[in-house]
């Protein structure tokens, strides 16, 4: 039933999907009062309460959009992106150099993947959905021309690694919340959040450069600027000093479009069997 709707809902215009999204998003903001109180929440932490009227449109049309993303023609979606900075990709794709993307839950982020996979192969970490319905219609919109997925296991992380070697890039979400003995604390926007140490990781035993790569919703739903940005920050020291510097990076991505980021998402969660930040153990880190 899913696919059906999803599929049907694809044949739309992107502005109409956009438009239905940004009803759809102050719905559930009137409706669900741990969704509204998690996404003001989150927004003050930031510094951007300002922006909360806007971001409920936005992450309103951020699921809608899913519709023409997985289900729509390829070509059709792909006409409705731009892409800048592709420079710092073909550079490193033509030294032969393994690429690590990593991707924030920022804008229309499903798209990065598809326009990377437009011009070569891309390996992305994939942790299948809660609900069993949703399993065949993201795994079959995911798994595309040039685009493979590697599941979110130690078998995954062979996989993704073994890409790396061989010069090829993969693609990461850096801002999920990793399971226990996969992560460390590290602050991000002025609060301790429990950060996967995969990126970093895979980056120095790939010998790979890290790119950032977000897709901005432009407005009145005119498509997307998919955006590669270069990784400044510095991957020496401790896993918790990597984790900071990703997240400092994801920080500053997301001050380019801060309404658009996924704000109703529970990024300060403690994951069962994680020590709290600050104790002996909260530091503790392994792949």
């Amino acid at each position: 039933m899913l696919v059906v709707i999803f599929r049907t809902l694809s044949i739309f215009p992107l502005p109409i999907l956009h438009a239905l999204g940004a009803a759809m998003g102050w719905l559930v903001y009137a409706l669900s009062p741990s969704y509204r109180r998690r996404l003001r929440a989150n927004l003050q932490q930031a510094g951007y309460d300002g922006h909360w009227r806007q971001a409920v449109g936005e992450a309103g049309k951020a699921a809608i959009e899913l519709a023409f993303v997985w289900c729509a023609n390829p070509e059709r979606v792909a006409r409705h992106a731009t892409v800048e900075g592709w420079e710092l990709v073909q550079s490193r794709l033509d030294a032969g150099r393994g690429i690590v993307f990593l991707t924030p839950h920022l804008g229309c982020f499903e798209m990065t993947a598809q326009q990377i996979a437009l011009k070569t192969a891309l390996t992305v970490m994939y942790r299948p959905p809660r609900k069993s319905a949703l399993k065949p219609l993201v795994e079959g919109a995911r798994a595309r021309h040039n685009l493979h997925l590697a599941p979110a296991n130690l078998a995954g992380v062979r996989i993704l690694a073994k890409t790396l070697k061989g010069g090829q890039p993969i693609g990461l979400l850096p801002d999920q919340v990793p399971q226990e003995g996969e992560g460390v604390w590290a602050p991000f926007f002025g609060r301790s959040a429990y950060t996967m140490t995969l990126p970093a990781k895979l980056a120095q035993l790939g010998k790979a450069d890290i790119l950032l790569v977000y897709a901005e919703r432009r407005p009145r739903g005119a498509g997307y600027i998919v955006r590669f940005v270069p990784f400044e920050g510095d991957l020496g020291g401790t896993a918790a000093e990597q984790a900071t510097a990703i997240n400092r990076a994801m920080e500053q991505l997301i001050a380019r479009a801060p309404a658009q980021y996924f704000w109703s998402y529970n990024r300060y969660k403690q994951p069962e069997g994680v020590a709290a930040p600050g104790s002996d153990k909260s530091g503790e880190a392994a792949v």
